[in-house]
This record gives C-alpha cells, sequence and structure tokens, in this order.
C-alpha cells in the first residue's frame, strides 16, 4: 500500500486547495474529486482535532489535568477558531487554573467569539459552568 500510495502522491502532485482538474471538477489534495463524503470529512475531523490537541498542549500543558468535559470543550473552541485564540482567552484560562468552571464560562462569553458565534458560545459556556 505505501507504494501504491507514493506513487499516486508523486502522480497526482499536492494542492491544499479547491482547484478544477482537467476534466473541470473540483479536486483538492492529492486528485481527491470533490465534494467530500460524510467518512472522508469525518477521517478529516479526527486528523485535524488530533492536530489541534498537540498544539494547545504544547501551549498549556495545563489543559490535561482538567476533567475531561472541560478539556472538550476547550478543544472544540480551538477547532472552531483556532489554538491562538483560545489562548487569548486569558480570563479563562487563569480561572479554569482555579477550577473555577462557573467564571470560566462567563469569561467565554466575554468575547468577540461569543458575538459572532452566540449559540455556540452559549452552549459551550453552559456546559463549562456546569459542575458535575
Amino acid at each position: 500500500m505505501n507504494k501504491l500510495v507514493d506513487s499516486i502522491k508523486i502522480n497526482e502532485g499536492f494542492r491544499g486547495d479547491v482547484y478544477k482538474d482537467h476534466l473541470g471538477f473540483d479536486t483538492v489534495g492529492f486528485g481527491t474529486k470533490m465534494p467530500l463524503d460524510e467518512d472522508e470529512a469525518e477521517l478529516l475531523l479526527t486528523h485535524r482535532l488530533k492536530k489541534k490537541i498537540k498544539e494547545i498542549e504544547a501551549k498549556e500543558p495545563y489543559i490535561n489535568k482538567l476533567p475531561l468535559e472541560k478539556q472538550e470543550i476547550v478543544i472544540e473552541m480551538a477547532y472552531q477558531m483556532g489554538v491562538t485564540g483560545v489562548m487569548n482567552f486569558k480570563n479563562m484560562w487563569v480561572a479554569l487554573k482555579e477550577n473555577d468552571y462557573k467564571t470560566a464560562g462567563a469569561e467565554m462569553l466575554d468575547s468577540l467569539w461569543a458575538k459572532q458565534t452566540p449559540n455556540r458560545a452559549k452552549e459551550l459556556s453552559d456546559k463549562m459552568s456546569y459542575v458535575s
């Protein structure tokens, strides 16, 4: 399988943006015709989540000390706005390190992110604020 993958990669070439192939089909990556099906999109989602998790762990190792549900909230935020974006929630991080989830949830709503995606921000903030 590795030889086959290598051969296809060489012959197709890589493009990270969507382009028209020689037949006019929208294409991405190594000759992948668009649109993606749900299984392909889920593979991409999983791959990108793993990258986000590694990136956020490198920037803020404390995330691993949080309860799993709180980690997942922060990771979802990072998926949506990028790790740099979620690292800008300075007061949220202070509250998380104090195990003050109610304040952390409130700090999530005090942001441009919450204005841009109010329903998602409220849902995640409510989950963060909830102490089980």
